[in-house]
């Protein structure tokens, strides 16, 4: 999402990408809206047994996979798979699809959340498997708000709107605990600790975008143009005046999200739009990133935090 925002923002008006970045961008603030919705609820409707629910994680495992919505409980784990897709939806199978049709009546196909549900609910079994724990798994695709029409629903899915997801879990049965106190915070723990972040390719490489498309330059965070000037000890805005002692630090993240996650000491200059060598080392030695390589081939290493990626919207959250 932030490389979306920065590519746009560092893109020439008119540029035949903006489109589709800007189209791209909202659809994920839609998914993430649907999930906040989610998560809403959840939250208004506590349950009266032992759960923890967790939001948007993505367990290492052989296969990579990603849960939108995960409640952990002694019993059972629940999976919810959730979309928000406007339009009047048909769930097809064979093959499996879920087609949309706009107001206008254009047509468009995306892969089937039940389809997605399915491989979750495999991959959780073996990530489960591999830990020797046994529980079983019940699934259901949730349509984000009521206004999605369903035309056509999945032939055996679950299918609910949030309002239902209480009800919907008070009907999941309870024969017998499968794991005691101990063991079941355990497996939370160990869950949460296997997420690892989604990391997704620069911009540039993923839409085919020349670099040089984009603009440099350190941009103003108060009037919005680019050309801030390195000072001593600070930046500052030779238009407003706005002093900044951190803004290379947003400029350098805005390089590895839109071109590579390596930079030099010249494409630090490049892109910061400074002359001197040593600033340019200062800056980037700062920044305590992995080098590789010495002198002239010294190339800087981005190692996104996690820590810092699970602030953003989004973030695997751990509910009792």
């Amino acid at each position: 999402m932030e490389g979306l925002r920065a590519a746009q923002n560092r893109l020439p008006g008119g540029h035949a990408m903006l489109p589709i970045l800007a189209s791209k961008q909202a659809s994920l603030e839609a998914g993430i809206g649907g999930e906040e919705r989610v998560a809403e609820v959840l939250r208004n409707h506590p349950l009266p047994f032992e759960n923890r629910i967790i939001h948007d994680v993505s367990p290492t495992a052989d296969e990579k996979f990603q849960m939108d919505t995960n409640m952990l409980t002694p019993w059972y784990v629940s999976m919810l798979e959730v979309k928000n897709i406007s339009g009047v939806l048909e769930f097809k199978d064979n093959p499996a699809q879920l087609v949309r049709t706009r107001d206008d009546g254009h047509k468009d196909g995306f892969e089937s959340p039940v389809i997605q549900l399915e491989r979750n609910c495999r991959c959780l079994k073996d990530w489960l498997g591999s830990r020797n724990i046994q529980l079983p798994i019940y699934g259901a695709v949730v349509l984000a708000y009521p206004k999605q029409i369903v035309a056509v629903p999945p032939l055996k899915t679950k299918l609910l709107y949030p309002y239902l997801i209480p009800s919907y879990i008070k009907t999941i049965p309870q024969p017998e605990k499968r794991l005691d106190i101990e063991t079941f915070n355990w497996l939370s723990t160990e869950l949460l600790n296997s997420h690892r972040p989604f990391i997704p390719k620069p911009i540039s490489e993923t839409y085919k975008i020349p670099f040089g498309d984009f603009q440099t330059g350190v941009q103003c965070v108060l009037c919005g143009r680019f050309g801030m000037i390195k000072s001593p000890r600070t930046w500052h805005c030779p238009h407003c005046g706005t002093v900044d002692h951190l803004a290379h630090q947003r400029t350098l993240l805005e390089w590895f999200l839109i071109n590579k996650r390596t930079i030099t000491n010249r494409e630090c200059r490049e892109f910061l739009r400074v002359d001197d060598i040593q600033v340019a080392k200062r800056i980037l030695q700062s920044m305590n990133w992995q080098t590789e390589g010495t002198f002239r081939n010294c190339k800087y290493l981005m190692e996104f935090n996690i820590h810092d990626s699970l602030q953003k919207v989004g973030k695997p959250l751990f509910r009792q």
